[in-house]
């Protein structure tokens, strides 16, 4: 029988990679390997007006240096697209990052588009099991609003975010979401409401810029 910790799964190399952080920082940032720019343009703008909530109420900042972020998968040749193709390494990866949450237990695992967020659904044995074609931008919308109403520091909350929010585009992933298309009211919608959940839970979360 194998004796091989979650950690030893997979390489070290590989680990240090896909990892930016610290596992024992309470919110993570899951990603799709394919979009790995969702870091700057999704998460960057939304993080902002966390910034800007969370200082106007708090009068202090996020320390936001340690922030775990990491690719789902290693390859995003792998990424499955339906719901019956998810091979062996899909499955190995999810066993390999369902142990590191059972250890660290974040408070938000924050997910960017589609797959990232069925995989984390795996994660959480969630079922039905899905493939991503199935989470539409406005069944992730109403999915986020819903990870909003049901938030529990004392759990690991999933929250979807959109992995893509174009103005110009005919498929916006904003539309009838609000009123108007612009990306700012997309960025500005979540990170206040993401705000809201960190200032009323500001006493659980050691995520504080200390002086």
């Amino acid at each position: 029988m194998s004796c091989l910790t979650f950690d030893d799964a997979l390489s070290k190399d590989d680990n240090m990679k896909r990892e930016l952080g610290e596992r024992t920082y309470p919110i993570w940032l899951l990603i799709n390997p394919k979009y790995p720019a969702v870091r700057y343009d999704i998460w960057r703008p939304i993080l902002d007006e966390i910034q800007d909530r969370v200082f106007r109420e708090l009068h202090t900042r996020i320390d936001t240096s340690n922030i775990f972020i990491r690719s789902a998968v290693s390859d995003g040749g792998i990424v499955p697209n339906t719901l019956n193709w998810w091979g062996k390494e899909v499955a190995k990866e999810i066993e390999f990052y369902r142990g590191i949450v059972h250890k660290h237990k974040p408070k938000m695992l924050i997910s960017f588009g589609a797959f990232p967020f069925e995989f984390a659904r795996r994660v959480f044995e969630v079922k039905p099991e899905k493939g991503p074609k199935a989470w539409s931008s406005s069944i992730l919308r109403d999915e986020f609003e819903n990870s909003m109403e049901n938030f529990d520091i004392n759990q690991t909350n999933r929250i979807p975010l959109l992995r893509r929010v174009v103005a110009t585009d005919k498929f916006i992933e904003t539309r009838d979401f609000l009123s108007g298309t612009e990306r700012e009211t997309y960025f500005q919608h979540v990170g206040a409401k993401i705000a809201e959940k960190i200032i009323e839970n500001k006493d659980h979360l050691d995520i504080w810029i200390k002086c």
